[in-house]
């Protein structure tokens, strides 16, 4: 089911960890709402931008699916507002800078090999870098 031109619900909510260990994570309508809104409003601008396919590599997240993986409490992936994305051949970090430049957006935060981009109302345009430690991570304000 597309739930905008180049976005298939399918490709937002997969999650190969839900597939291993047999995790539900089907949003409800709410999440798809959001996605939608994700996708339309960021997913689909960068899109056209770089003119290249974004690879969505972690999109919305069943609470059950969240905690598995050891995502945030509070993460926005749970309401279907964020995706950790990248596009071949681009620079995660001028992608997140293209998206800080150009973009409506909650977070935008350069992880290292992915961007977490995130859209909703609160709409804070706060960017971040993730450092990663000895499987803790911290944030730092910019890219």
């Amino acid at each position: 089911m597309n739930i905008s031109e180049h976005f298939t619900l399918e490709e937002m909510i997969f999650s190969q960890t839900a597939a291993r260990r047999g995790i539900d994570s089907t949003p409800g309508d709410f999440e798809i709402v959001n996605l939608r809104q994700l996708c339309r409003s960021v997913l689909e601008p960068i899109r056209a931008h770089f003119g290249k396919p974004v690879r969505v590599s972690s999109g919305y997240r069943s609470l059950q699916l969240n905690r598995a993986i050891g995502g945030s409490k509070t993460s926005q992936h749970c309401y279907g507002q964020a995706a950790d994305i990248s596009i071949a051949g681009v620079d995660n970090l001028d992608l997140a800078k293209w998206i800080r430049d150009n973009l409506y957006f909650d977070q935008v935060i350069m992880e290292g090999t992915w961007v977490h981009v995130s859209f909703s109302s609160r709409d804070r345009r706060q960017a971040l870098t993730a450092h990663f430690s000895k499987g803790r991570v911290t944030y730092t304000e910019g890219l």
